[in-house]
């Protein structure tokens, strides 16, 4: 079986798009909610048959683990609240396993293109580079791989995607689907395509230089962007 993992943070009102893209595949779908959400997500997630689960602590990488704890699946999909997945993801993943990958991710493309830059973010995402990757582009892995990594790193409030991802390099094979998954351009409402890059430039090169503690990591990314939804 596969199981999804959403984590989520008040997002009852932008949400309905992913969880319909996931109906009618006879998956399991975990909905891995913050403590801090006050919204009426609970509602919905069970008007669509999903598992909804409220967690005990806040933070992508607490509830994705909190949701893999309860997952049944042999693999893990763990996908963004405002991500919609490949209409062929199920069958991708399911070949992606057989052909021998342990864990891995698809390309993403944006829901739209306020800058026209932002088709060299997406194009890049083909390639295997680590800083190619992000949990835009959804990743899956057999959990007992993820259980061998002792899953997302408690302290990593950011970076958790690519931390996983360098733990794993070279012990598990890993698989670029080279197909879309549709990322939210949101982020992009409230800061420029520049503003964002530095950012992002900024906190990789500090994570893989080890020059700040994840801690750090996440106050400088909080205060160089307007970041919607922690």
């Amino acid at each position: 079986m596969l199981s999804i993992i959403i984590p989520t943070y008040n997002e009852a009102t932008t949400i309905r798009p992913c969880l319909e893209r996931l109906c009618g595949n006879n998956i399991e779908v975990i909905l891995a909610d913050s403590p801090g959400s006050n919204d009426s997500l609970e509602v919905l997630v069970k008007d669509f048959g999903f598992t909804f689960l409220k967690c005990q602590n806040a933070g992508r990488n607490h509830q994705m683990n909190e949701g893999a704890a309860i997952a049944r699946g042999e693999v893990l999909y763990f996908v963004h609240a405002d991500t919609l997945v490949h209409s062929d993801f199920k069958s991708d993943i399911i070949t992606a396993i057989e052909e021998g990958a342990e864990m891995g991710c698809y390309r993403y493309k944006f829901d739209r293109y306020p800058n026209p830059l932002m088709y060299i973010n997406s194009y890049f995402t083909r390639f295997p580079m680590i800083w190619c990757r992000g949990g835009d582009q959804t990743l899956f892995i057999k959990k007992e791989v993820f259980e061998e990594l002792n899953g997302f790193c408690p302290q990593h409030l950011i970076m958790e995607d690519y931390d996983i991802l360098l733990r794993s390099k070279d012990r598990y094979r890993f698989k670029i689907i080279q197909k879309d998954v549709t990322v939210s351009a949101r982020k992009y409402e409230t800061n420029s395509y520049w503003r964002i890059l530095k950012a992002n430039y900024t906190v990789m090169r500090k994570w893989l230089k080890k020059e700040a503690s994840p801690v750090e990591l996440y106050q400088l990314y909080k205060n160089l962007l307007n970041y919607r939804n922690g």
